[in-house]
């Protein structure tokens, strides 16, 4: 807004509402080139007072001032500070006031009787206890008029008393002093026109200990008894076990999770590792310092007795009620027809256990084979081997094993059998003759993938392109797990899952007919389409237009119902990333791909034992540590996965090793903010990434939310652009 001769004040109240600014650029629009000028300035105004409460919440970095027909006063002896102290690159400006009807430098100028005021706080004591009474004098001194204040935190109900002694005087005092004062600063501030001052003091108030939390056990990664305890000076920690005193060691002991800051608060938990029906029973907490002692209980109950009876107590031999019979001062005495009738009774009980058992084992094989398919029905928990796969159902064999029999291994279903999601009969067959192969996309561990044309596959078309996937290997296992794998695809039929055609089982090589996304896979897209796409390209090709915030959260929005689809049919991805995801015409995204991350994205995996290899860097700390794999974990790797998306495809902790990821990961930190993403966007991320699995939001609540942004954009300025 340069150049407008009416524009005469600019107050604090016009900026008080933009605190994230870094430069406040104001210029006339009707220059020569009609834009709008990339420099930063306030020049030839006609500002003759400017006030330094205007910027007194704006960091700016460069304020230009040159050409304003300033008076001299003390209310512009702040920028004279400014221009010494270098400060918005006053510096070097060559700025003038007028002292009546002469033009000065205001750098030289002297303004007598204009200084910032100064501020002192006298206090008696730094530590208090609670209850005590407390008066705090602010002392300010100034060459001008200023006016001062106290400003003390709402912590209770009873508000301290300020009394204004003089201008240069005010007094604070706080009867009964509370415990919620400790660690608190008080402030005094004054102001002139020249600027402001201000001084504090944190107040160390000493109380005895408080239990202010103690929770049931919950279970984690181990059982927990969650706590809050405060207290000045910090209390000791120690817990009693049915009345007794709790001896700690590995696999019982005191874990403090988290300070407060700028407090004495502790949060902790109890942690105890695999406990047994033998830890059930009463917990105590006891809290000490010098000031007192508080406990509090809760009963904690980790597993059923697995016994009828005490583990303390012999074991009974005898069932029969002859026993009491002889219950004397002697005790009681055991004849021999007792005796042989318990062991009469222990062997026919023996014998009818193990007929039972032999008789079970037999019902469940018969059980067994005739399971269609024979697939593992354990839901959620697999063992190491079986967990390095992507989505069973895009990759036959896929890449991130490193072996031939790892490759088949992929496909052993960890998903509850359901004979509604197979049908042998359902899987379409797709003729050799109508295939005609035209060149190479890219080849895997499994074998290749080729663009192809496909006749009569659909009735409304003739001929459409398609991708095919080949199998390199034809054994007999492979040709199983290869019709496994096809009548699990044929089941999914969703939007924005990678549409599955048929087969071609005619002859070798065995054929999988898949829709064809014409971009290929998400992550290559967005860096081609990102800040850095013409270095990545080594300057080679048109650069394509960088995405904006609208089209990351439509990609987002895709990945995410495909998402809720899978998790509506139980089904855990495992290996959720944007290489996993192939875009289409439009901006159409889906969930899929065909095995070919091994080769192009060998980096993003991770070998474990040897032979497994396992995309670390979107596991969570679950999938990390115990090789759990849930619904849940592929809601952290959709964070991930976000954060791929708002940084154009950027590795998820690229200036780490693969160790000091997962040491990372582990530790509970997250992923920084991305510098093209809103907080909004930011804070689903964070949400995905809760370190109790049931804690993180459900995929059908973050696909409401991102449908909400795609609706309703958020206001994002890249300040730093």
């Amino acid at each position: 807004i340069e150049n407008q001769q009416t524009l005469t004040t600019l107050t604090r109240a016009d900026t008080r509402m933009l605190r994230d600014l870094r430069s406040l650029g104001l210029q006339w629009e009707g220059g020569a080139d009609g834009g709008v000028c990339p420099g930063r300035n306030l020049s030839s105004n006609a500002l003759q007072s400017l006030s330094w409460k205007t910027f007194q919440h704006l960091p700016l970095q460069q304020l230009i001032l040159v050409g304003n027909p300033f008076n001299c006063s003390c209310g512009l002896r702040w920028l004279q500070l400014w221009q010494n102290g270098s400060r918005a690159e006053l510096g070097n400006q060559s700025l003038g006031c007028w002292e009546g009807s002469v033009l000065v430098p205001l750098g030289s100028q002297p303004l007598h009787a204009c200084e910032p005021p100064t501020v002192r706080i006298e206090h008696p004591e730094w530590v208090l206890r609670q209850g005590d009474s407390v008066n705090l004098t602010c002392h300010i001194t100034a060459e001008s008029l200023a006016t001062g204040e106290w400003v003390v935190p709402e912590v209770g109900p009873e508000l301290p008393i300020v009394t204004k002694l003089s201008d240069w005087e005010i007094v604070l005092e706080i009867s009964n002093v509370s415990s919620n004062l400790n660690h608190k600063e008080l402030t005094c501030r004054a102001e002139n026109v020249v600027g402001p001052a201000e001084d504090s003091v944190m107040l160390n108030v000493t109380f005895p200990p408080v239990i202010l939390l103690l929770h049931e056990a919950i279970p984690q990664h181990f059982w927990c008894i969650p706590f809050s305890v405060d207290g000045n000076p910090v209390p000791s920690i120690r817990w009693l076990f049915n009345g007794t005193a709790l001896a700690e060691g590995p696999y019982i002991h005191t874990r403090i999770v988290e300070y407060e800051h700028n407090s004495t608060v502790l949060h902790g938990c109890l942690q105890l590792n695999r406990p047994t029906h033998v830890n059930n029973g009463n917990y105590t907490l006891l809290v000490r310092n010098p000031l007192g002692f508080a406990t509090r209980s809760i009963q904690g109950r980790f597993m059923e007795n697995p016994f009828s009876f005490s583990p303390e107590e012999p074991i009974p031999v005898s069932l029969s009620p002859l026993g009491t019979r002889n219950s004397s001062l002697e005790g009681p005495v055991e004849t021999t027809d007792e005796h042989m009738f318990g062991v009469s009774v222990a062997v026919a009980l023996a014998v009818f256990a193990c007929l039972f058992l032999s008789v079970m084992l037999i019902v469940l094989n018969k059980c067994g084979r005739r399971s269609k398919f024979g697939i593992n029905r354990s839901a959620v928990l697999a063992q190491e081997d079986d967990l390095a796969m992507s989505l069973h159902f895009m990759n036959l064999g896929s890449s991130p094993l490193s072996s031939a029999e790892s490759k088949l291994e992929g496909l052993k279903s960890n998903f509850i059998e359901n004979p509604q999601y197979f049908c042998d009969a359902c899987v379409h067959h797709v003729q050799r003759r109508d295939i005609v192969l035209k060149w190479e996309l890219g080849e895997g561990a499994f074998g290749k993938v080729f663009l192809a044309e496909c006749y009569n596959l659909l009735p409304e078309q003739e001929k459409m392109l398609v991708a095919v996937k080949a199998l390199k290997e034809v054994t007999e296992s492979a040709r199983l797990d290869f019709q496994r794998e096809a009548e699990l695809l044929t089941v999914l039929q969703h939007e924005h899952i990678v549409k599955f055609y048929g087969v071609c089982t005619e002859g070798e090589p065995l054929i999988m007919v898949f829709e064809y996304m014409k971009h290929g896979d998400l992550n290559r897209f967005l860096r081609s389409h990102g800040p850095d796409a013409k270095i990545l390209d080594q300057g080679q090709g048109q650069p394509c237009g960088q995405l904006t915030l609208s089209h990351m959260l439509q990609i987002a929005t895709q990945i995410a119902s495909g998402m809720v689809y899978l998790a509506s049919l139980h089904f855990v991805h495992r290996d959720l990333a944007t290489r996993n995801c192939l875009v289409g015409h439009d901006l159409v995204v889906k969930i899929g791909d065909f095995g070919m991350s091994r080769d192009i994205y060998s980096t993003d995996y991770y070998r474990v034992g040897g032979r497994t290899m396992l995309p670390i860097r979107w596991m969570p700390p679950e999938s990390i540590l115990y090789r759990k794999f849930t619904t849940e974990s592929d809601i952290w790797s959709f964070g991930v996965v976000l954060w791929e998306i708002f940084t154009y495809g950027k590795q998820p902790w690229y200036q780490l090793s693969n160790t000091e990821a997962i040491e990372c990961i582990t530790q509970g930190r997250e992923l920084e903010r991305p510098r093209t993403c809103p907080s909004e966007v930011y804070a689903i991320m964070q949400s995905c990434w809760q370190r109790e699995p049931q804690q993180r939001r459900p995929i059908k609540e973050i696909h409401s939310r991102l449908q909400a942004l795609v609706k309703t954009p958020p206001v994002y300025l890249d300040i730093l652009g």
